[in-house]
């Protein structure tokens, strides 16, 4: 037994030596701090996330996804500088750690460069906010209502209340349309009529129906005027501004209204025809041909 406790493990130090109520004292001591200093970090972590998102909650014009994305940053942070705290309460040289951690984060990146550039995308769409929860947009040719954003993508549901995922990679670097961003629309029409009517009563109809409607704007000024000599019609071009959220209901109400305002006004809305002419001469011969044949 003496001799197990007299056995040499490095540089002087034996078994015995490390039995000592000293060195487990030093020992216990340490653990517990690194304990306390890691518990505490997590607490700390906690309440500082649950204070940045409180943030968002309690005022209605900030952007609830970007608090979320800076409580995780702050959490991640004061838990990742805990750890370190803990490795040096340890005795471990942390430098090297934070050493070994990036050469790791290194090898990571360059295995996930799709992953990280969705990533990077996540960041700059968090930070710069070109839309928002509830926005109803068009992104990389993708048509539909936001309804998560995250770091790798994001959430749409189309107007058949379809999902549809849409990597950050592919959002920050394609244009985005959003029908949400103005609280004001112009919505446009084109109502054709035919070359016999009256223009200016036409005119008069059309403009009278849609500004009839309770949604339409009389401030900014509506337009009208004949935009195009088509084929089969006179086309008159419409814009009349109106609130973001009636545009859709706005624009197919009076689509309607007009036509049957023109129908009641006895003005025509023309159709594409054709006229076929019979070449009388040309029949004449072919029946010629026909018959000194048989």
């Amino acid at each position: 037994m003496q001799d197990f406790l007299n056995t040499e493990l490095w540089s002087g130090t034996t078994v015995g030596s490390l039995l000592t109520l000293e060195f487990l004292t030093a020992i216990l001591g340490g653990a517990l701090s690194a304990l306390f200093v890691l518990t505490t970090g997590f607490v700390i972590a906690g309440w500082l996330s649950r204070r940045i998102k409180g943030l968002a909650s309690r005022h209605s014009k900030l952007d609830q996804t970007l608090f979320d994305f800076l409580s995780n940053i702050v959490w991640y942070a004061v838990v990742g500088f805990s750890a370190l705290i803990v490795l040096n309460t340890l005795g471990v040289r942390t430098t090297s750690v934070v050493a070994v951690i990036g050469a790791a984060g290194l090898a990571v990146g360059l295995a996930l460069q799709g992953t990280l550039s969705n990533v990077a995308a996540g960041v700059m769409i968090v930070l710069f906010r070109p839309f928002k929860l509830g926005d109803f947009v068009v992104i990389n040719g993708q048509m539909g209502t936001v309804k998560s954003i995250s770091l790798n993508y994001i959430e749409l549901a189309d107007l058949q209340n379809l999902q549809i995922i849409v990597p950050n990679s592919q959002v920050w670097g394609n244009t985005i349309v959003s029908y949400s961003a103005n609280p004001t629309r112009r919505v446009q029409w084109v109502f054709g009529v035919s070359y016999g009517s009256n223009l200016a009563q036409a005119e008069k109809v059309i403009m009278d129906t849609i500004m009839a409607d309770p949604r339409a704007m009389k401030d900014p000024e509506p337009f009208i005027q004949v935009s195009n000599l088509g084929d089969f019609s006179v086309d008159f071009t419409v814009r009349v501004w109106c609130a973001n959220s009636d545009a859709w209901g706005f624009q197919t109400d009076c689509t309607r209204r007009v036509k049957e305002a023109l129908d009641e006004a006895g003005i025509e809305i023309p159709f594409p025809t054709r006229t076929l002419y019979a070449n009388k001469l040309a029949d004449e011969d072919g029946d010629e041909a026909r018959h000194a044949a048989e």
